[in-house]
């Protein structure tokens, strides 16, 4: 059994820093000498124990014992690339570097971070970024905790307050944090550095967390069988000149070598192919003198990144499960494979949205965040939205109107394929934003739904026989009629204290004929079953009749109602109440 890298991903909100973090960190590792201070592998650079100690000359303890060989690092920081490194029941990250602009503090992406890395129970370290746009910084020493202590007061206390404010966000989610020098117990703690990947503020700082909590409290988990079957996940599928359709693949354990027979999960079925050839990136003192950016290599042993190239690949999914086989183990692992595959592809569940990704670690963390919201998914499956998913969704509509919706992360629509009056469909490459986007949305369609429920009820009106404007006294009585609150329908009946007096037969402005009218227009209303001088008089207060059922579901939709229709429904109410003490109760 031998130790290999932890491995590290980089993750946060967008334009906190990620890219630039993970590119100081590399950038300190070659800086700090020759061949030996950086490998890059494919998706990874390793930066070798002894690299380690250098950048942290005077951080790290020369009597402290480091067994693991080093770190590699996952150079496409993200969601996506973290959510990729999946494995069954967990992420083959290691440890994360969480990155927050120190300045603007949490942000939607950042939480949706968070949700993940606490999903997969993914230990993190936290990097308070951009430190040196904290007003009055100043690069005043090379080591962190010194340059702090140098700042004027005001420049200290505002680090201080920053670093409360995401300390405060960390305890909403259950995890206690300090500043990492401040820190009595790591398993307990999130460990806070401060950083600058502009000035290379913190980051030796940051290296030596990270290098001490992989030793002391992964090592058992980074322990490897390097002549065992490989295990590993797709991180890319990507079309390379002169090999065609390659694997950038991660492995996580075991040994990988050329000619080895691979399964790959699949959607319907695994894929079975063999290793025809793997590569490793030249390394960076050659670069400039090769034609080619790959060197072939025979062998790849966890943990490493390495191109694959293989024949029947050209529909392998990113974040795919990869396993090497013999003869004797091929049925049993294929099952492994596929069962891993299948606990993230939803075919049909009762109720609930069609949600599409473009790889399955995505799909994985879009349904996990959708289900920490109460959001049911009914079919979650990878690639395109086709028109077999507008079908499927136009199915639901019947059921629940809100129901009717796509969710697209990070995928095209086939042609033609669009939002219509019965399908909604929401796509995005940020997750966070598709889950925005679908609850305002579902916001509104809750209120014209709740709206259209109104429309269908008798609302509360009040109005008023205009004086000197009777146009007919019977059969039906014609009058004009000033409504002074609410809405008045045709068919509607009415009511004078209480007594129903007649029904609504027609409604005209302008010799026009309405189906309805509001508050503050004087119309010509004909009343079926009433006479001008014995039912009703001229200036009369009328009231609409409220059914009381309608009362009761009304009283439920007020957020939709004027205070001034409010105050005629308590008006009716009191009324209806003359007649009977518990109307509408």
């Amino acid at each position: 059994m031998e130790l290999r890298q932890p491995i590290v991903v980089v993750i946060g909100h967008v334009d906190h820093g990620k890219t630039k973090i993970l590119d100081k960190i590399r950038g300190t590792a070659i800086q700090q000498g020759e061949a030996g201070g950086i490998t890059q592998a494919i998706g990874a650079s390793i930066i070798p124990i002894r690299t380690i100690r250098e950048i942290c000359s005077g951080l790290i303890s020369d009597k402290m014992k480091f067994t693991i060989p080093g770190l590699l690092f996952i150079d496409t920081p993200g969601h996506a690339a973290f959510s990729n490194l999946r494995k069954r029941g967990g992420n083959i990250a290691d440890i994360a570097i969480l990155v927050v602009d120190i300045n603007e503090g949490f942000k939607p992406q950042t939480i949706e971070a968070v949700e993940i890395l606490k999903k997969y129970k993914t230990p993190f370290v936290l990097a308070a970024n951009k430190i040196d746009l904290v007003p009055g910084y100043r690069l005043e020493d090379k080591r962190l905790l010194k340059n702090i202590s140098k700042q004027d007061p005001y420049t200290q206390e505002e680090i201080n307050n920053k670093l409360y404010v995401i300390m405060g966000k960390l305890s909403e989610y259950g995890m206690q944090s300090e500043r990492f020098d401040r820190i009595e117990e790591y398993t307990k703690q999130i460990a806070i550095v401060p950083t600058s990947a502009r000035t290379g503020d913190g980051i030796p700082e940051l290296l030596m967390v990270l290098s001490g909590l992989a030793q002391k409290y992964l090592e058992h988990n980074l322990k490897i069988q390097t002549l065992g079957e490989a295990k590993g996940t797709v991180l890319e599928v990507k079309e390379t000149i002169g090999l065609g359709t390659t694997l950038d693949v991660i492995i996580y354990d075991g040994m990988l070598q050329t000619g080895d027979n691979i399964i790959i999960g699949g959607i319907e079925k695994p894929v079975v192919t063999k290793v025809r050839a793997m590569f490793e990136p030249v390394p960076l003192a050659e670069i400039r003198d090769k034609k080619s950016k790959f060197n072939p290599v025979g062998k790849a042993t966890a943990a490493t990144g390495v191109k694959i190239s293989a024949s029947d690949i050209d529909d392998v999914i990113p974040g795919m499960p990869l396993q090497s086989f013999n003869s004797n183990n091929q049925e049993e692992i294929e099952t492994k494979i596929q069962k891993e595959v299948e606990e993230v592809i939803i075919k049909t569940e009762k109720t609930g949205i069609i949600i599409k990704a473009d790889t399955l670690g995505s799909l994985e963390a879009l349904t996990f965040l959708l289900k920490e919201k109460d959001i049911k998914v009914r079919r979650a499956t990878i690639g395109r939205i086709t028109k077999k998913d507008i079908s499927d969704a136009e199915a639901n509509y019947e059921k629940d109107p809100i129901q009717a919706v796509i969710l697209g992360f990070n995928v095209e629509r086939e042609q033609d394929v669009s939002s219509s009056e019965r399908v909604k469909i929401i796509t995005h490459d940020i997750i966070y934003k598709i889950i925005e986007e679908y609850e305002q949305w579902k916001e509104q369609q809750q209120k014209l739904i709740e709206a259209r429920q109104l429309d269908k009820l008798i609302r509360p009106c009040k109005m008023q026989i205009i004086p000197n404007y009777v146009f007919r006294q019977s059969n039906p009585a014609i009058v004009g009629m000033d409504i002074i609150e609410g809405k008045i329908k045709v068919g509607t009946h009415v009511m004078k204290e209480g007594r129903t007096i007649a029904t609504v037969k027609s409604i005209q402005e302008e010799k026009e004929n309405l189906q309805s009218v509001t508050k503050g227009k004087q119309v010509a209303i004909a009343l079926e079953g009433c006479c001008v001088g014995r039912q009703v008089d001229e200036g009369d207060i009328l009231y609409s009749i409220i059914p009381e059922e309608h009362f009761r579901r009304i009283k439920k939709l007020t957020k939709y109602l004027t205070q001034g229709e409010i105050e005629v429904l308590k008006e009716i109410a009191e009324i209806m109440r003359t007649i009977n003490p518990v109307w509408g109760i």
